[in-house]
């Protein structure tokens, strides 16, 4: 389904949303359905609406602590397929003629974003600190110092990727329609007409953001890996270097499923409680981040979040 929208209703704020920045425009995504709204070159909105990708039908998914990697990874699915969407609207205007991904296509790129990121903060920096062990500045694998170690390059990973692409035009457009996304929520959240005016006194900083959740999950990775991996030595300890070290990445991989589990947990419970103290001190350096990962946006960027928003909201009316 596919709206032209001009005009701007009010609704009220029954539901949690969420959302995400996309090329030219926002995704916004309610309870069963998401709505894509991307400023076409003739200054026209276009919204489409669908229902959401989900992996956690099932009741057990649903679960605390259980429904963390699911939901990451029907977020990616979802995001991507956003993405995608957005990317072709854009190459329409430039009359290329591209076409939606396929399912096979889909499955491809995620494989291969995931595998970038787990390449890039967890494997990289587990062999930067082996580099530190050589040097003598850092203990084995089963020592504090070497987690530690692991810890501070993978957020030095994390900040310079982040800062680095920040510099790139493009991507600070898509910067900029965070920032549209997050003041849009907060404004619905707190009951308020849709509009851009009621937007402004708004922060562009949200507590339930991605990028908070990135750093939760880092966090909680470099925590449990100075515990879980002295006790996964205790049980087995291969003989050879290589071996050693391949052994222990693996394992590191496959600790993400329930990393991602307990980083979900935290970020609910710090986003449902944003005033409690607690919740803000551990909110606190995703909101920091946030000032890289979002822009201040000009009123034509919030009315494209304020159409995604109210295309979700209206589809779960419907």
């Amino acid at each position: 389904m596919r709206l032209k929208l001009r005009n701007l209703l009010i609704f009220a704020a029954p539901q949690t949303v969420g959302g995400q920045a996309v090329i030219e425009g926002v995704m916004m995504r309610a309870r069963n359905s998401l709505a894509i709204a991307v400023r076409k070159t003739d200054g026209d909105i276009l919204v489409d609406v669908r229902p959401w990708f989900s992996l956690t039908r099932h009741p057990l998914l649903r679960k605390p602590f259980l429904r963390g990697f699911p939901v990451l990874m029907e977020t990616m699915v979802n995001g991507i397929k956003a993405l995608n969407f957005s990317a072709v609207q854009a190459a329409e205007d430039e009359e290329s003629g591209e076409s939606e991904i396929t399912s096979f296509h889909l499955v491809m790129t995620m494989a291969l974003a995931l595998a970038a990121a787990l390449g890039l903060f967890v494997v990289l920096p587990h062999f930067i600190s082996v580099g530190m062990e050589f040097l003598g500045l850092a203990g084995d694998v089963d020592s504090l110092s070497f987690h530690l170690w692991d810890g501070v390059f993978k957020m030095a990973v994390f900040l310079g990727y982040i800062f680095a692409i920040s510099f790139i035009p493009d991507i600070r457009r898509v910067f900029e329609y965070h920032g549209a996304e997050h003041k849009v929520i907060w404004t619905w959240e707190a009951g308020h007409g849709l509009t851009p005016a009621a937007t402004h006194g708004y922060s562009r900083l949200h507590p339930r953001c991605g990028t908070a959740f990135l750093l939760f999950v880092l966090a909680v990775s470099i925590l449990l890996y100075a515990v879980l991996v002295p006790l996964l030595l205790m049980i087995w300890a291969p003989g050879n270097f290589i071996v050693k070290h391949l052994y222990i990445v693996g394992m590191k991989l496959l600790l993400m499923v329930p990393i991602s589990c307990i980083a979900y947990e935290l970020i609910k419970f710090s986003g449902r409680f944003n005033e409690n103290i607690l919740c803000k001190a551990m909110c606190w350096p995703g909101l920091m981040m946030q000032l890289l990962t979002t822009k201040e946006p000009d009123d034509s960027q919030i009315e494209v979040a304020i159409a995604a928003l109210k295309g979700a909201v209206k589809a779960e009316e419907c």
